[in-house]
């Protein structure tokens, strides 16, 4: 299989590299000529438009920062849906919208080739070392021809069901992964100020009913000092803002959500919004005047287990119990 790849972002660098270190036949895209280098300096393609990739590749992959970039990639007069054919598959792996994927999804139809939103979890060093998760998004028949290409780059892969299911999910998990961080927060925060050390807090936290994937990354680059998540404020918005569009088009009206999505928007009026979406915590510690900081953390996480070939996670058949 011919893949192209388009979007050699944080997440889309690594997934790439993964293909590549897996021996496929890859052609590259991006704006920045630059972020392509490495993978032309190891055997990739480059595709001086979206709709040559396409027209060269089985499938194609778009990973791109916002639903208005891919729609850009997808429907430019030189875009992806220009160079589909039957036969082809277009993959979304960004974190993107519901709704806007579906839209996508029937021009790509019309073309013939298969559509499916395959957005990961696990963070960029997970997505490093092709360990990170994958939720997928597509009919059973797709995902079945991408189950090859896709534990290639991700461990865990799990079918979601329809087109957009996927989109949907990721967003849902976003969500408590931000409301995680933001209670990590005032954790951190209150132990600092209530003179706990902080190495004995991360553990605490870590061996208790309170541990999590977020306390176990995020907490540890925060008591660093660095921040450095790979993950950005402005990032965070986007993704509580099409958490908020799947439960307004449900019918709900959340409180969590909303108040969430207020602390993050000040700690961009703030810190800017490029700033590491842990430093959220600076609101908390210039507020407060508490440092939030403790010896041996690292700078940055590095994803320390061996990859591994992916597999398809199934849910549990719990109707038997």
């Amino acid at each position: 299989m011919k893949i192209g790849f388009i979007g050699l972002g944080n997440v889309g660098t690594k997934l790439a590299a993964s293909l590549l270190r897996n021996g496929f036949d890859l052609t590259v895209r991006d704006l920045d000529k630059n972020a392509a280098q490495p993978f032309l300096d190891e055997r990739a393609s480059w595709a001086n438009s979206p709709k040559a990739l396409a027209e060269a590749v089985d499938a194609v992959i778009t990973c791109l920062p916002s639903p208005a970039a891919v729609s850009k990639v997808m429907e430019a007069e030189d875009g992806v849906l220009a160079g589909l054919s039957a036969g082809k598959v277009w993959l979304e792996m960004s974190t993107t919208d519901e709704a806007e994927i579906q839209r996508l999804a029937g021009l790509v139809s019309a073309t013939g080739a298969e559509a499916a939103d395959c957005p990961v979890s696990g963070g960029c060093h997970r997505a490093a070392t092709g360990n990170i998760a994958i939720l997928a998004g597509c009919e059973r028949s797709t995902f079945e021809r991408l189950l090859p290409l896709l534990t290639k780059m991700g461990r865990q892969v799990l079918h979601t069901g329809p087109i957009g299911s996927a989109s949907a999910l990721k967003v849902i998990t976003n969500y408590l992964a931000t409301a995680n961080l933001l209670s990590l927060c005032e954790a951190l925060t209150t132990a600092a100020a209530a003179g706990m050390d902080l190495n004995t807090t991360y553990e605490a936290i870590r061996i208790s009913s309170g541990n999590s994937f977020v306390h176990e990354t995020e907490s540890q680059v925060i008591l660093n000092g660095s921040r450095d998540i790979n993950f950005t404020m402005d990032l965070v918005e986007k993704d509580l803002s099409l958490f908020g569009a799947v439960a307004e088009r449900a019918g709900l009206e959340l409180e969590l959500a909303p108040a969430m999505l207020d602390i993050i928007r000040d700690g961009q009026a703030t810190y800017g919004p490029r700033e590491w979406s842990p430093n959220i915590i600076r609101r908390l510690e210039d507020r407060f005047g508490v440092e939030v900081l403790a010896p041996g953390f690292p700078a940055e996480m590095v994803d320390e287990e061996p990859e591994a070939e992916g597999a398809e996670i199934r849910p549990a058949d719990r109707t038997a119990r």
